[in-house]
């Protein structure tokens, strides 16, 4: 077998083994873009589910009232009472669920997927109504991402067994053999009947902790795929090589360490068996054999960028933060409203609230009756534009030879922010005071020159300069946009507010001016200049409320990423 087919071959068991058991394993996700490869794998899964199996596709910025189900306007104005409609989630009932973009779905319709899955069902009071129908149905999520920051929400990650990537597979190499429908649906009548011992869970939770996974469901799902794969084989029982293919497609996609070499010792002495009976492999076997297959299908590079991926608390830095607006942005449903200073009328959603009073407001009369409580104003969204803000110690040898990296990283952060619009500038402190060298722009020309003319030497002024990045952050957010500060420096501040020196005094008004940035709620990142990390520059990054990162241990792709992620 080929390299390039390998990948399509577990795909391919893969899409047979979701067929087998929809609901069970919840769904996959496909990280590749659009294209014959995708296009393949789908047929793939529709041609091996029944004729009748519901296939429904989600479009992204679907309403609550078709998603969920709803009052039914027109056949409620025609008929002046209350008609209920049934929503998507219940239409693909005991089927499949086709999400495009997944990476771009909002948290409240992931919510609301979450619940279906969890609970197989769909309950909604709205409109006057209340609805339950049945909704056991796996989602297929379509995961159009470019960067490792781009993914679907983990909330939903989490409840999808299958993590599928096929960007990597050449559309010549969709040609393994797959089961035929027979096989699908022999498989889906054995499957109750499927066992599996103690010894297969616990091996599969003992392979998911060794890769540092932290939820109790991927070890589940994959004993339902153990079980599903037992099915498809004609077994009764799942087996070794069904529980290492669990592992290998359901464990080894979310592992988030590698796991520890395991210790040298001798082997046991194998069991005493009859000749006729092979030899069952004990829990511990079993584990190691799980680990060993899981392995083979972590993706490279897992641990890059770890070292620079703590937990956050916010949304800063070029993803920009979120606002509503009355006028402009992506839809976020109605509320009720007047319509005055340009609010825009939610037509559709008026109407529903409207139709419910018809019988008591017109007593037969066909004309429609709106009052002033019906009125549904639309509701919007933005992101507002991010400027980042680098304030950069010059103050002396020990920064200035680190200057190169930040200019690598105003480079780097340049070019991305010249795709999405955003905004970069420029401080540096030196002496007994900070300059703005460059006004937030759009320029890689004008950083690069500002950066090439950064002269070094004299003190360090570090409170002086943060109160400056306030009053710029300050003015960034008059204009609307949101501003993320990149301090480089070793935080030894020496240099007091009033340009005195004086090391206990200065440091004391940095820590301050550092306290009036956070209470401003301006997000920051500081990346320490010294050759060795130093308590001053974690004191610093403290105060600041902002995340510390040495840069003996990050170089200008380093700094780019961190600041990326906010």
């Amino acid at each position: 077998m080929t390299p390039t087919a390998e990948p399509w071959v577990d795909a391919a068991r893969a899409a047979a083994l979701l067929a087998i058991d929809p609901a069970g394993l919840g769904g996959a996700t496909l990280r590749a873009p659009p294209g014959p490869v995708r296009e393949a794998w789908l047929a793939l899964l529709r041609g091996l589910l029944p004729p009748a199996t519901p296939w429904r596709r989600l479009p992204l910025g679907i309403a609550d009232s078709r998603l969920l189900g709803g009052l039914d306007l027109a056949a409620t104005l025609q008929s002046g009472r209350l008609v209920a409609e049934r929503g998507l989630l219940a239409e693909a009932d005991g089927g499949l669920l086709l999400l495009a973009m997944a990476e771009r779905l909002a948290p409240g319709t992931a919510a609301r997927l979450v619940a279906a899955l969890d609970t197989g069902e769909v309950a909604a009071e709205r409109d006057g109504l209340t609805l339950r129908a049945p909704a056991r149905l796996a989602l297929i999520a379509l995961d159009e991402g470019i960067g490792p920051d781009e993914s679907p929400p983990a909330s939903l990650l989490d409840r999808l067994a299958l993590r599928l990537d096929l960007a990597p597979i050449p559309p010549s190499a969709t040609t393994a053999l797959a089961p035929t429908a027979g096989q699908i649906i022999a498989a889906r009548a054995l499957l109750p009947r499927i066992a599996a011992g103690p010894d297969v869970l616990e091996a599969l939770c003992a392979t998911a902790a060794a890769l540092g996974i932290d939820s109790l469901r991927p070890p589940l799902l994959a004993l339902r795929l153990a079980r599903a794969a037992a099915a498809l084989a004609g077994r009764e029982a799942v087996a070794e090589e069904d529980a290492a293919l669990a592992a290998r497609l359901v464990l080894g996609p979310r592992a988030t360490q590698a796991p520890a070499a395991p210790e040298q010792e001798a082997p046991p002495p194998p069991p005493e068996t009859a000749e006729d009976q092979p030899p069952q492999p004990s829990p511990e076997q079993m584990g190691e054999i799980l680990l060993a297959a899981a392995e083979a299908a972590i993706p490279a590079g897992l641990l890059d960028g770890l070292r620079l991926a703590p937990a956050r608390t916010r949304t800063p830095g070029t993803s920009g933060t979120r606002r509503a607006s009355p006028l402009r942005g992506r839809p976020i449903g109605s509320r009720p409203g007047e319509l005055r200073g340009g609010a825009r009328l939610a037509l559709v959603d008026t109407l529903r609230a409207a139709a419910p009073w018809q019988r008591l407001r017109g007593g037969g009369s066909p004309r429609l009756r709106i009052a002033r409580e019906d009125i549904r104003i639309r509701r919007f969204q933005q992101r507002s534009e991010t400027a980042t803000l680098f304030l950069v110690d010059a103050s002396g040898s020990a920064a200035l030879h680190r200057l190169a990296e930040a200019k690598g990283a105003v480079e780097l952060l340049l070019a991305e922010c010249y795709i999405r619009r955003d905004r970069v500038a420029l401080l540096a402190f030196r002496g007994t005071g900070a300059e703005l060298l460059l006004p937030p722009t759009h320029s890689l020309v004008r950083a690069r020159r500002s950066l090439a003319a950064l002269p070094g030497g004299g003190g360090t002024p570090i409170a002086s300069a943060l109160d400056q990045a306030l009053a710029l952050a300050d003015a960034i957010q008059r204009r609307g946009q949101t501003p993320l500060l990149v301090l480089l420096t070793d935080g030894r501040a020496n240099i007091a507010r009033d340009g005195r020196p004086g090391r206990e005094r200065a440091m004391a008004e940095a820590l301050e001016a550092a306290r009036a940035l956070r209470a401003a709620r301006i997000a920051a990142l500081l990346v320490d200049t010294s050759p060795r990390p130093q308590e001053a520059g974690r004191s610093l990054a403290a105060a600041l409320g902002g995340r510390y990162i040495p840069l003996p241990y990050a170089d200008a792709a380093a700094i780019s990423r961190a600041v990326r992620q906010g």
